[in-house]
């Protein structure tokens, strides 16, 4: 937590205040940009896919919905590197240049959790528990990471770390697995995601939680819940109400954008962009926690 802290009050200084007109041409402009279950500090974290995203948009609010730092890897052993430290440094630099920054912590940084009573805000950048966002076209959406209703995390906090530690190793095999079908000519395929899908009991839980999300938004009143925490990008209507998930920058890369008039869309960066899961990461740097 302290090294953390450090890092970003030490990207307050000249380098955090270049603004866009000095910095890579933006080619996308938004209203508005959710992105959640980033897990820097993990080797499966695409940092590099986010860097390239933050340095192509531009908005007036940046939504960060949960897991951003990965803390359970942290109270462990834990993966760093110059990207990491520059995914950081652009979220300062958007916040320094005017856009409105909204850090709702999750279940993987939920240390910064015991900040919230206070108000936290550093560098621009506010903490919350949750939030409503108001679109242009005056929809009302409940903004929340989501772990609180995972039964699993909230109830079998055992069962959470167990199935933390099966979806690492599973990401370390797909890595070489993508690293031998690369070599014999085809695109990368995500062994995580296709096992997801495929296991019933997974489906029936991703169902579960999206129902409860919704159900909380229109117990709320409100037209709509952003969330995270799942992996899993969707966007459709659950019982008359609007459920968007962001995704994550592990698997898929996918960020929610909202354009100008309000029009909500999901964005595959990395199909977009056609990049490439098979790159070898470069070697860890180590840091205290």
């Amino acid at each position: 937590m302290g090294y953390l802290l450090r890092q970003m009050q030490q990207r307050t200084g000249p380098a955090a205040t270049m603004t866009a007109s000095s910095a890579t041409p933006l080619r996308a402009r938004y209203r508005s940009v959710f992105i959640s279950d980033v897990h820097l500090g993990t080797r499966g974290c695409r940092s590099e896919f986010l860097i390239d995203f933050l340095r192509r948009v531009t908005c007036e609010q940046l939504y960060l919905v949960g897991d951003i730092i990965d803390g359970w890897r942290m109270r462990k052993s834990w993966y760093w590197d110059a990207d990491c430290d520059e995914v950081l440094r652009l979220i300062l630099r958007h916040a320094r240049a005017g856009t409105d920054v909204t850090y709702i912590p999750g279940n993987h940084d939920e240390l910064f959790r015991a900040w919230l009573p206070v108000g936290l805000e550093i560098a621009g950048i506010r903490l919350r528990a949750e939030a409503v966002h108001v679109t242009a076209d005056q929809r009302r959406l409940l903004v929340i990471h989501g772990d609180e209703f995972d039964s699993v995390v909230r109830y079998a906090r055992f069962l959470a770390l167990l199935g933390d530690w099966a979806y690492n190793a599973v990401l370390r095999l797909n890595t070489s697995f993508n690293a031998v079908r690369r070599r014999l000519g085809y695109p990368y395929w995500s062994l995580s995601a296709w096992l997801k899908r495929q296991v019933k009991e997974a489906v029936k839980a991703i169902d579960r939680f999206e129902q409860a999300l919704a159900g909380e938004a229109r117990r709320r009143g409100l037209d709509g819940v952003v969330c995270g925490h799942i992996h899993h990008a969707e966007m459709r209507e659950v019982g008359g109400v609007l459920y968007v998930n962001d995704g994550d920058w592990v698997e898929s890369c996918t960020a929610l954008v909202e354009h100008e008039d309000g029009r909500l869309e999901l964005i595959d960066w990395a199909a977009l962009n056609r990049f490439s899961f098979a790159a070898v990461r470069p070697a860890a740097v180590a840091h205290p926690a």
